[in-house]
């Protein structure tokens, strides 16, 4: 249904009655609301408490983050390589800005597969911190990697040869190359060591392109990345959509669309796009993308 009408005639009423229509219906009822129309969102919440689904009810407001639900828009996915997309959609992808936008969406792919082979879950914050840096989430990776193959009897003296190649780079008895030379011992180590061990795994081998980039060129490819996942981090409203799911002074509810349709709930989305329109496109893109990729496993 498409409502076309100018200011003041009307269609946000009729938005009002067609979602109280569907909040006594029980039906699931979604609205996203670029603007955030206050009025709107007082209605929907007196109709949910009218209709007994107070209990159901989630109000994410980037305008109001100190009463709002939070929500992560790349925690949820049916195929990794979601996180990347919607982490980087709305980079410039037009003239020169369309190798660099591509750069980006690679490591930011690398950084999400290695975040969720260690067991967590990606939020802006963390893929901003890993982007920036990855010499710690390859360190871990790695490490994780070869002592899971040493559990089943491969790889078992990894431990000593990683001591063995370090000395010896400290000493200087091992050439190292130019664009690794500013990385730190252990770093050129275990690049070494998994060449040495020619060891497959693509994400390994992903991150071992990342940090042998020289890293004034690595910062150069990311300039774009940085500075849009900065604007998604800060302040209150990074916290509202990068979620520290171990925060326990944090009592804000976490929602997901998948447990929303699954409950019955109602969401009312207020985007605050006039104060900022670069955070609330962002945020509108990864929530929409988000909800098609939960129609995609529903309609699967």
């Amino acid at each position: 249904l498409l409502v076309k009408g100018t200011t003041r005639v009307g269609k946000t009423r009729l938005l009002e009655l067609l979602a109280t229509q569907d909040i006594h219906a029980r039906h699931v009822v979604i609205v996203i609301d670029p603007k955030g129309d206050a009025d709107l969102m007082l209605r929907l919440y007196a109709e949910a408490r009218r209709a007994g689904r107070g209990d159901q009810f989630y109000l994410f407001h980037l305008g109001f983050p100190e009463i709002s639900a939070r929500y992560n828009g790349i925690g949820n996915f049916a195929r990794i390589t979601e996180v990347a997309a919607r982490a980087t959609n709305a980079l410039p992808s037009s003239g020169n800005s369309a190798a660099f936008k591509e750069f980006s969406w690679r490591f930011t792919n690398i950084v999400a597969q290695a975040q969720v082979a260690l067991g967590r879950i990606p939020t802006y914050a963390t893929l901003l911190r890993d982007v920036t840096d990855v010499e710690p989430l390859f360190m871990e990776y790695a490490h994780m990697v070869f002592r899971s193959c040493a559990a089943q009897g491969q790889y078992t003296d990894f431990e000593q040869r990683l001591a063995s190649i370090q000395a010896q780079v400290l000493a200087k008895k091992i050439a190292v190359d130019r664009p690794i030379q500013t990385r730190t011992p252990d770093v050129v180590a275990m690049i070494h060591w998994i060449k040495e061990s020619r060891y497959v795994d693509s994400v390994l081998h992903g991150l071992v392109g990342a940090v042998s980039y020289d890293r004034s060129f690595y910062e150069k490819i990311i300039a774009s990345l940085g500075p849009f996942l900065e604007k998604l981090t800060s302040g209150a409203v990074g916290k509202l959509i990068s979620p520290d799911y171990f925060d326990p002074d944090d009592e804000r509810p976490v929602f997901d669309w998948m447990s929303v349709i699954r409950q019955g709930g109602i969401v009312y989305v207020g985007l605050d796009a006039l104060s900022d329109a670069v955070v609330s496109s962002a945020v509108g893109n990864s929530m929409l993308a988000d909800l098609v990729s939960v129609g995609g496993k529903l309609y699967k």
